[in-house]
């Protein structure tokens, strides 16, 4: 087996839901071996300086980009980090953390492939794309509850950042191994997350799972609640799997099973039975929901960033399994 951790991505414009998959992704692997970098630490700015500037902290011209690059290429080397934090809380800095990476590691942020360097950093590249006004919900929904911000503040905000979101964030779709849109069914407006779906482009660039057979009962039954198709995503082919928030139990382990079965090692998240954090998520009460799509979405991700020990470690492992 490979000793050096492996590196994910997760990049999305900002309150695209990366913090929140990046925990489950966390909770499925076990947190004691995931380390989880945010590359909001490596801006340039605090928020009072920004604001004087007139610029954004989507622009890579706010970031630290050149450390958060070095940084990216020690921690694939196994090497720890002095990683700089920035406070959402306070908007200023606080005092550098002493890193040292987990066997896997997860960096989640805006500009995560924003340059080649980067890029070659990772073993699996995720990007969010939820609609926008599911954004937006989300993003005044935690800004007023978590930051202090007024609804009206949060919306002038983002109208603000919008240029440089068109020009240096969505850009960086073109990159991911696999992108992920959560979205509500039949124009709903998605406040509870445990009823969205989610729709999974999965590009060649890595072996994906095979999911022939999903697509064979595509061909049945055009109500199922778990779909594959072929497709185009900025101009260049793709596998989809979508996942309906209505699929059933019975549906939704026909799919784990057909990720587990590649690998032996990942037999254990198989059974929500025995890993009940698999699509769990907290509801606006406090009470723990079950999404079926958040736990088809983990898996995957589980299973690219596991089979990628196996990549690194034998350079030779047939490609079984890849999409058709």
């Amino acid at each position: 087996m490979s000793s050096r951790p492996i590196i994910l991505g997760i990049v999305g414009d900002s309150a695209a839901g990366k913090t929140t998959l990046t925990k489950g992704i966390a909770q499925v692997l076990g947190p004691d071996n995931v380390t989880v970098i945010c590359t909001d630490d490596y801006h340039r700015y605090d928020r009072t300086q920004r604001a004087e500037l007139g610029i954004t902290a989507l622009h890579p011209d706010c970031n630290y980009i050149d450390i958060m690059q070095q940084h990216l290429r020690l921690l694939r080397d196994g090497e720890p980090i002095l990683k700089p934090v920035y406070s959402h809380k306070t908007g200023t800095f606080d005092p550098p953390q002493y890193i040292k990476p987990s066997r896997f590691v997860i960096i989640e942020g805006l500009l995560g492939y924003s340059t080649r360097l980067a890029r070659d950093c990772y073993d699996v590249k995720v990007y969010l794309a939820p609609p926008e006004s599911l954004r937006a919900n989300w993003k005044v929904k935690r800004d007023t509850m978590k930051r202090g911000y007024s609804a009206e503040q949060v919306l002038a905000e983002m109208e603000k950042r919008e240029p440089d979101s068109e020009q240096f964030i969505r850009p960086q779709r073109q990159w991911a191994d696999v992108v992920v849109s959560f979205y509500p069914p039949n124009e709903a407006s998605g406040e509870d997350s445990s009823h969205l779906n989610v729709r999974l482009v999965l590009r060649p660039t890595i072996p994906h799972p095979g999911f022939a057979e999903i697509l064979e009962q595509t061909k049945v039954d055009s109500m199922q609640a778990i779909r594959l198709e072929l497709d185009r995503d900025m101009g260049k082919p793709v596998d989809v799997v979508e996942v309906d928030s209505h699929a059933t139990s019975e549906q939704v382990s026909k799919i784990e099973k057909m990720i587990c079965n590649e690998i032996p090692d990942l037999l254990p998240f198989c059974s929500r039975e025995g890993n009940p954090d698999i699509g769990r998520i907290t509801g606006t009460t406090g009470e723990s929901l079950q999404s079926y799509p958040l736990a088809v979405t983990q898996l995957l991700i589980a299973y690219h960033m596991i089979k990628a020990i196996y990549l690194e470690s034998t350079k030779t492992l047939p490609l079984e399994g890849t999409s058709v």
